[in-house]
């Protein structure tokens, strides 16, 4: 199968616009500079449901009544030319959409896998309700209720990040309907509010979000995600974010995602991994120093926050049918930071469990 690029626009954009400054360069970047070398907020604007911003397969809605509300969800079904009889169904993270699977979509399609790639709802492509109980309960329902109406009855469950700690929360609900769990750099690991994190108010949350540029986006995941590097192909990704907070339902988008760090904080999964009943697979990026609300918080508890390689091998020893694989190198986001050696690790854990489980 051939996926065409769906950020040659984006890019072109950005690169046209910052080309005096070196920001296009072919070259990966490293250090503290590479952030300097694009525009603080210049880029693309894209409604508030990503409109304007093609993603890598044709995007369907799965419509359903939620809370007493209509509600769209976006998502991509991909289907393999050559199936191997499996179903991979693949959870962003907070700062990510389901587009941003484009690499691990191309690499378990030509591998024989039926991908799943849907975006939760408050996110990216999906509706933005702005009065609406978010719990990971109810979003591992929504996700649920799409694969009935597409006819997935029983599916790999693989989760990013945020996506990560919906993963373990679908796989908790619904475990005769996981054949295994995949969970790549879950945040959720640790409870930061127990550790001394402060509480933000959704409104501190919001007026928080309406200041996303797009310097603030990249020189985080810079620090974050990829380790300290950069690489001109991380670009499209911070534009992606960036363009729904230069866009006109900007208000709409922050006022979601306020809602959506108010759930992550209050909500933590660390204190059920030993009820995982499935066969999971932990990948994770040792770099990685990511926990919510850790820059409000003091620095005697921010030095404790985030500590991966201690967190993946905690909860590799709770959840009973666990496997660890460590990248020593790599941040949050091994996926898009090295994706020849994360896909080899993917499809060498997903080969291990038994196509009929």
């Amino acid at each position: 199968m051939t996926f065409r690029s769906p950020f040659v626009a984006a890019s072109l954009i950005a690169c046209v616009a910052a080309l005096s400054l070196g920001a296009c360069a072919t070259q990966p970047a490293t250090g503290s500079s590479a952030t300097s070398a694009a525009p603080a907020d210049n880029g693309p604007a894209y409604g508030p449901e990503l409109q304007g911003f093609d993603y890598p397969a044709p995007v369907h809605q799965f419509e359903f009544t939620s809370q007493g509300e209509a509600l769209h969800m976006a998502y991509m079904d991909i289907a393999p030319a050559h199936p191997n009889g499996r179903t991979v169904v693949l959870l962003h993270g907070k700062n990510f959409c389901g587009a941003t699977w484009e690499g691990s979509i191309e690499r378990l399609s030509a591998a024989g896998y039926r991908v799943i790639a849907p975006d939760q709802i408050g996110f990216c492509k999906s509706s933005k309700p702005q009065r609406y109980q978010f719990s990971f309960q109810q979003l591992a329902r929504n996700t649920h209720a799409l694969l009935e109406s597409i006819g997935v009855k029983n599916a790999t469950i693989v989760g990013h990040s945020t996506g990560g700690m919906l993963a373990i929360r679908y796989a908790l609900m619904y475990p005769s309907e996981t054949q295994q769990l995949v969970l790549v750099n879950p945040i959720g690991l640790e409870d930061w509010k127990a550790k001394g994190v402060p509480s933000l108010s959704v409104d501190q949350w919001y007026g928080r979000e309406l200041k996303t540029t797009a310097d603030g986006i990249r020189r985080y995941e810079q620090a974050t995600y990829y380790s300290g590097q950069w690489r001109s192909d991380f670009e499209p990704w911070v534009q992606m974010l960036a363009g729904m907070y230069r866009g006109p339902g900007k208000k709409e988008v922050a006022w979601d995602s306020a809602l959506l760090y108010d759930m992550i904080y209050t909500q933590p999964v660390v204190y059920e991994l030993g009820q995982v009943s499935v066969p999971t697979l932990l990948l994770i990026g040792q770099k990685d120093t990511t926990a919510i609300g850790k820059d409000a918080a003091p620095p005697e508890v921010r030095a404790k926050l985030g500590h991966y390689p201690e967190l993946g091998r905690a909860a590799a020893k709770a959840i009973p049918h666990a496997t660890l694989v460590e990248f020593p190198e790599l941040g949050h986001a091994p996926q898009m930071q090295d994706p020849a050696a994360f896909h080899k690790a993917l499809l060498d854990g997903l080969a291990a469990i038994p196509a009929n489980r």
